[in-house]
């Protein structure tokens, strides 16, 4: 074992550190599972099931609609839905004909969608009626986008659900009208006039894109990160063979975490396909749906936010409920509290793991073992043929062991770079290693812990404050169910300290306790000087606090 790799002595057995990952198209996940296991229900969404054969027929039947619509491999297809049967039938059917796929976030608004069709180059965009409305007006300023192809909840509801989505939505005024025409087209009626002829083209694994998937968003301008089909096929494995004890043909995945978050693409959609798991399609994060979904579908796996845990076990109902068929818990996205760790696995009797990735790494990169020796408040150790360090980020020199420097990260998972940015390209990969702008520390065991955002770090009187470090003490607080802490300026400190949190239902605090009570945990210099406490935190869908949004709201207080 290489003495720089101090993680692999933890390693089960059943984890070999090295593997070989099959240099395909990811769309072959579908069509090895549906082989093996074409009777078992693939999809259920809403009370209707559907088998690995109608999933791989309907995928193929979508691989030759876009062929008909003028599609060639290599071009660009838009996908703007949430967790529903034709987000994953398009994705899989873009995949088997060579398209690329660039998944796209039911929330953007209309100047979000020109910037992504726009800088994509998308012919199609596959979306639902509801969203319609606002893709029309996108079109009008996208000269690459061809077609629009919509879909509807109802069309994949049993009955009589069927009938009384359309009937529910006019009562709440929305308008589910959609003018087919010119460049405009029916999901069903295509689908069901395509042919069925299977579609699978062999692509060059490493070289070929399956993704543009776009991150930054809430950073500053979104940028494509270009995923190979080798990238994301990779990861699939790397993240099953972690869980070595989920079973093929036999799980059930619990879908609350978006498909187009590449979380939810690897973790949880990309994992269902290719372990031949039941997928339940969760369409918008409802905690007594989620609830509900548990008690009767009895899931086993649920990859998620620490934000949708922490809605769980603070549900005023919560011992009214049956939980413990949850077997494994990934969490990511944010840092996972102890208290919310601990208290999930009480309450289910399964394993709740932190992980840490990146978009540009397909995302996985570390996680903590699921069955073996983990670390509470780390992100665990590298994934099997994933190399990490800590380094200077000027010189890229390595720092010494337990101090804080920029994680680094290579491994196949890699991106290629980012799509027509060569510029953001090279300043991100250098020398085959991907610079994550998170600043993290590494013990003698070889485990990591984020202490922050590179970019979210306070320096107040030349101390530096790491939110991460103060959250978690505020997590710690019997009354808080969230918190985050953001730099504002300070005439004195440069910067100081600013706590937004929200209380547990029924609970009082005071700016004064919680000072206190953070006093007596932290440094003088890191402790909170200004509070304010809300009904609830801005987020983006996948469950991470919109930090930015909050340091925009105090930048115009201030101004």
């Amino acid at each position: 074992m290489s003495p720089t790799k101090p993680w692999l002595r933890h390693y089960p057995s059943e984890v070999a550190p090295t593997f070989e990952y099959p240099k395909h198209n990811l769309a072959r996940l579908l069509v090895q599972s549906a082989k093996k296991f074409p009777d078992r229900p693939a999809i259920y969404f809403m009370g209707k099931k559907m088998t690995y054969k109608a999933f791989l027929e309907a995928s193929y039947r979508f691989a030759n609609v876009l062929t008909a619509l003028g599609v060639n491999r290599g071009d660009r297809v838009a996908i703007m839905m949430p967790n529903c049967p034709p987000a994953v039938i398009a994705y899989f059917g873009t995949l088997m004909m060579g398209g690329i796929v660039v998944q796209t976030s039911p929330l953007y608004m209309e100047r979000e969608l020109v910037h992504q069709l726009s800088d994509s180059g998308a012919k199609v965009i596959v979306t639902l009626d509801l969203l319609f409305a606002r893709v029309q007006k996108a079109k009008e300023k996208t000269p690459s986008l061809e077609h629009i192809v919509v879909s509807s909840i109802k069309d994949y509801l049993p009955f009589p659900k069927n009938v009384l989505y359309p009937l529910k939505m006019k009562k709440d005024g929305v308008n589910l009208a959609v003018e087919q025409g010119e460049g405009v087209h029916s999901f069903k009626k295509l689908l069901r006039s395509a042919s069925a002829t299977p579609i699978c083209v062999d692509v060059d694994a490493e070289q070929d894109l399956a993704l543009l998937q776009y991150t930054g968003g809430t950073t500053g301008i979104a940028k494509g990160v270009m995923l190979t089909h080798y990238n994301v096929v990779a990861n699939t494995y790397q993240t099953s063979n972690w869980c070595y004890k989920v079973q093929f043909g036999e799980e059930r995945f619990l879908g609350a975490i978006p498909c187009f978050h590449v979380f939810g693409l690897t973790v949880l959609l990309n994992q269902s396909v290719f372990r031949a798991g039941m997928l339940i399609l969760i369409p918008k994060f409802d905690i007594n749906l989620i609830l509900d979904t548990i008690n009767d579908l009895k899931p086993t796996i649920f990859p998620g936010a620490p934000t949708m845990y922490v809605a769980l076990i603070n549900h005023k109902r919560i011992q009214d409920y049956n939980i413990s068929s949850i077997n494994v818990c990934v969490s990511g996205s944010a840092p996972l509290p102890l208290e919310v760790q601990e208290r999930f696995e009480a309450l289910t009797g399964g394993r709740i793991v932190e992980g840490y990735g990146l978009t540009e790494a397909s995302p996985v990169t570390h996680a903590n073992l699921v069955w073996g020796y983990r670390k509470i408040g780390t992100i665990g150790i590298p994934f099997p043929d994933t190399d990490a360090k800590v380094v200077n980020s000027e010189t890229g020199e390595e720092v010494p062991l337990g101090e804080i420097g920029e994680l680094i990260v290579k491994g196949p998972q890699v991106m290629r770079g980012y799509w027509n940015r060569d510029r953001e390209t090279a300043m991100t990969l250098r020398d085959g290693w991907l610079y994550t702008g998170d600043m993290a520390r590494m013990d003698e065991d070889g485990f990591f812990a984020i202490v922050d955002r590179k970019k979210d770090l306070i320096i107040a009187g030349g101390y530096n404050i790491y939110p991460r470090e103060v959250e978690e003490i505020l997590f710690e607080h019997p009354a808080i169910m969230e918190a985050v802490v953001i730099g504002i300026p300070d005439e004195y400190r440069g910067e100081t300290v600013k706590a937004f949190v929200v209380l547990k239902p029924g609970m009082k605090l005071t700016e004064r306790e919680l000072e206190l009570w953070c006093r007596e945990r932290l440094a003088a210099f890191k402790v909170p000087r200004k509070v304010e406490f809300r009904e609830t935190l801005p987020k983006t869908l996948v469950g991470k606090v919109l930090r930015r949004q909050l340091l925009e709201e105090e930048q115009k207080q201030s101004s």
